[in-house]
């Protein structure tokens, strides 16, 4: 435990505040579409700690401030019947409401009106969409969220507006649910595999020597249809301590180095050699140990 608390230390001295300048601290991102876009993205963003459970350092805010724009996160239903951010089972870890984690978002949204933040939430209990919806408008939120202008099955990757159109419309949000999204009914939370396929997740092979589609299952028999989505290329590692698959955080700066095998680099070069494009988002565990800012500069032609 001592170890892990001085990992823990090192890693968060070291995490440097994003300049707000251009569209989401870059200039030259602000013509481009939301779907040529990578944004490093952070895994379970919202459990944090030193706990074998937790998958991040820093809190929300700080990962935004860093320059965090996608974060994905658990929901599950408490023991009082309301949405909340639980890893696995509330029983294992709450971190609190989904309304409050929005507020969260919302707050850091109304002070930095030159950045698009994207959120996944996973609906693991299979959850009614009006749950979600109930949420969303508790936290005020809802202003801010992007609703595509046509229907998902004709939406293509040049559909998508650019970072400056969405700043300039100020639909700074862009909202997923894995499952259960109802978009004709609730047309600002969107079904993320209508515009998105992922990678295999919960790896134990440290090398990532794989890029193929794992979810949504047998939509690689639809080339044509896995061309106009977006992917994401989970790039977070797992281990296991006495029979528990836990995140690694022991090799986390190996994983999340840009050159080397094993990194973010390695494993985005199979991908883009497969699809012809790079990932729009990359998965990541402990986002502040390695070169996460560096590898999401280079996928976007900056460096």
């Amino acid at each position: 435990m001592l170890d892990i608390v001085d990992q823990l230390t090192r890693a968060t001295t070291h995490i440097k505040t994003q300049l707000q300048i251009g569209c989401n601290g870059h200039q030259e991102l602000c013509n481009r579409k939301y779907s040529n876009i990578t944004h490093i993205a952070t895994h379970d963003a919202p459990f944090v700690g030193v706990l074998p459970m937790e998958n991040q350092n820093v809190d929300i805010p700080t990962q935004l401030d860093a320059g965090i724009r996608f974060l994905q996160a658990q929901v599950h239903r408490n023991a009082f019947g309301k949405l909340s951010l639980c890893h696995t089972s509330c029983l294992m870890k709450d971190t609190g409401l989904v309304k409050d984690y929005l507020k969260v978002i919302k707050q850091w949204l109304d002070n930095h009106p030159q950045e698009v933040v994207t959120i996944l939430l996973t609906n693991g209990d299979h959850l009614n969409t009006t749950d979600f919806d109930k949420a969303f408008q508790q936290s005020g939120i809802i202003p801010y969220a992007y609703i595509p202008h046509s229907d998902p099955k004709k939406w293509t990757l040049d559909s998508w507006p650019t970072l400056g159109e969405l700043i300039a419309a100020n639909t700074r949000l862009i909202a997923f649910l894995d499952y259960g999204a109802d978009q004709p009914k609730i047309p600002y939370l969107l079904n993320e595999f209508s515009y998105f396929w992922e990678t295999p997740y919960d790896t134990l092979d440290p090398w990532f020597a794989q890029c193929k589609i794992d979810r949504p299952k047998g939509l690689d028999k639809f080339p044509a249809v896995v061309a106009q989505r977006m992917y994401i290329m989970n790039h977070f590692l797992d281990t296991k301590v006495l029979n528990m698959v836990v995140p690694d955080r022991r090799d986390a700066k190996r994983t999340n180095a840009w050159v080397g095998k094993g990194g973010i680099g390695e494993q985005a070069e199979r991908c883009m050699g497969m699809y012809g494009r790079a990932p729009a988002a990359v998965l990541v565990d402990y986002f502040d140990r390695g070169q996460v800012f560096k590898a999401q500069d280079r996928l976007n032609g900056l460096l």
